[in-house]
């Protein structure tokens, strides 16, 4: 991964912008330029049949010119410091095609944006433009925590050499190597994380299995732990800093994060189809919900936007 451009989204609607606060750390430490993007919807400006269209677009676009001037005012201060800001104000919806839209346009090395918890409703209905991103974005799209402490000091990403998510095994290298990279750029210390969980016993019914469950769970461990090492044996990777948890990914991964200050959690994530991710999830959102750290979302190389 190169930092030389960075998408910042924008959010109207808040007074503070995590996002961008974390985007002038990483302009900071790689010198990549920022662009500030913000996209403004009003349905009482969306011109309709009873009203004069002109006067519509005239008042659409006072409002644009006042969230740039907006914009120029967030700029100011970093391009004091010296780094190089663009700003770019648009009107549409909905957020994510907006975002995706510019993606395909500036081709940015990383898309940021304040991810705010929601509730499972909103999930299970796909109206909230972070889930949409998770899955179409085609650039790698870092997700800030604003209830999280950001220190700066150590980052971890989730690998899973199994592929038990059906992912291609060309992912966990690119993750790997993502890792690394952001590691060396921006002074992270990096860690190494691989989830693995047997099922309970309670939920295996196979007479064999149950008469000798102890070692199905330890022959489980041993087939993952030799997994990761064969993985991570094609790197440069300190052993100290390999970590096999045993358990749910949105249990351990959390808890992990939480334990060892992690700042920076970072995955893959597969799009598949809608009613699927509708009623299970990727892992990345389950986890999404549960740390509170940033999450920085991975898809393979050379997957087209959706």
């Amino acid at each position: 991964m190169q930092l030389k451009q960075l998408l910042v989204v924008i959010d109207p609607t808040q007074p503070s912008q995590p996002s961008l606060e974390r985007a002038a750390w990483i302009a900071r430490h790689s010198g990549a330029a920022l662009e500030l993007l913000l996209c403004e919807f009003n349905t009482a400006l969306d011109a309709g049949v009873l009203f004069d269209s002109a006067k519509m677009d005239k008042a659409r676009q006072s409002l644009l010119a006042h969230r740039r001037e907006w914009l120029e005012q967030l700029a100011a201060p970093l391009r004091q410091e010296g780094l190089t800001v663009t700003c770019e104000a648009r009107w549409g919806k909905p957020l994510h095609k907006m975002i995706i839209t510019r993606v395909q346009e500036l081709k940015p090395d990383l898309v940021l944006k304040t991810a705010h918890s929601h509730g499972l409703l909103r999930r299970l209905l796909l109206s909230n433009s972070c889930w949409q991103l998770i899955r179409y974005c085609p650039a790698p799209l870092w997700l800030v925590k604003p209830e999280g402490k950001w220190l700066g000091q150590r980052l971890a990403v989730a690998l899973d050499p199994t592929h038990s998510a059906d992912k291609p095994a060309a992912l966990d290298h690119q993750l790997i190597e993502t890792t690394q990279t952001l590691g060396q750029t921006l002074g992270l210390e990096d860690h190494y994380l691989h989830s693995y969980a047997p099922l309970p016993r309670t939920l295996v019914f196979d007479a064999e299995l149950v008469a000798d469950y102890e070692y199905y769970v330890e022959h489980t461990g041993e087939r993952h732990r030799q997994a990761f090492e064969q993985l991570l044996g094609q790197h440069a990777i300190a052993k100290p800093r390999t970590h096999l948890l045993q358990g749910f990914a949105e249990e351990t991964l959390p808890r992990f994060v939480e334990d060892n200050a992690v700042d920076l959690l970072v995955m893959g994530a597969i799009a598949r189809g809608h009613l699927d991710t509708a009623l299970i999830g990727h892992t990345a959102e389950r986890v999404l919900e549960g740390v509170d750290c940033d999450l920085l979302v991975i898809k393979p190389q050379g997957v087209p936007a959706h």
